[in-house]
């Protein structure tokens, strides 16, 4: 085996099937999560995590906790001061360097909804931020279920909307039945529109979505942060391997 096959052998081929692995990767995610609508988040929005924030604190974590994420590491990295996120984000009486927990007693959660309200730290990294978005915006009024609501990205959900008065009621209209078969959502239809125009509404779940996609890693803003000094780095580092192989390679060429 010469020199040549060698190094390629040793260091070009694993990083091949590295990236190859990557792509791959990406692609199965891409396919799972075809169908849903983009939920457009940029976690790098500072003013969009902020109005997650303060949707979150005021519609959701009545039911769901984000076990995961202290009250004083999201203030460090919305940009938020201890007064403001005291004042307007704690309302379960928790102190600043505590973990965001539900006030709502889990006996009671199972008497209400038949179980616990699961926590959203890692709900995005689960399921992906398109399909909490659509999940936002896929609410509909049905008499058929216990808590008057259903969703037609996850039927038959057990979590009645906590978002309606924004969005307003939606109302499904059903496909044509057929012989033997559960009847079909074909689409939705805002009957009574709520506080927030249909634009807003996408705007501020977006604005949500983004909050619980940082919340499941909060430490992809450093991460961004530093990505661009690493590839200018690894652009450096290409440079001088570029001419060290030359040199090297120079009584063989």
């Amino acid at each position: 085996m010469t020199k040549r096959q060698l190094l390629m052998k040793r260091y070009i081929f694993p990083l091949v099937l590295a990236f190859s692995l990557i792509v791959g990767s990406v692609s199965v995610q891409a396919s799972e999560e075809g169908g849903l609508p983009s939920a457009g988040t940029n976690v790098q929005d500072q003013a969009s995590l902020q109005r997650g924030a303060k949707l979150f604190f005021n519609y959701c974590v009545g039911c769901h906790s984000l076990k995961y994420m202290r009250y004083e590491r999201i203030a460090t990295d919305l940009g938020l001061s201890e007064q403001e996120v005291m004042q307007n984000l704690n309302f379960t009486g928790a102190k600043f360097g505590e973990t965001v927990v539900s006030h709502m007693p889990e006996e009671s959660a199972a008497k209400w909804f038949g179980k616990a309200p699961p926590d959203l730290s890692l709900e995005v990294r689960a399921k992906g931020a398109d399909w909490v978005y659509a999940y936002l915006n896929s609410f509909y009024l049905d008499s058929s279920r216990p808590v008057g609501w259903n969703n037609t990205v996850f039927p038959n959900a057990s979590m009645p909307f906590p978002l309606w008065e924004l969005q307003g009621l939606q109302t499904a209209e059903m496909k044509p039945a057929k012989t033997g078969a559960d009847p079909e959502v074909e689409k939705l239809v805002l009957s009574q529109p709520g506080k927030l125009t249909p634009a807003q509404f996408q705007q501020a779940t977006r604005d949500l979505t983004s909050f619980l996609e940082y919340a499941s890693e909060p430490a992809a803003l450093e991460r961004h942060h530093y990505g661009i000094w690493v590839l200018l780095f690894l652009a450096f580092f290409t440079l001088l391997a570029a001419m060290l192989k030359k040199e090297y390679w120079k009584d063989v060429h």
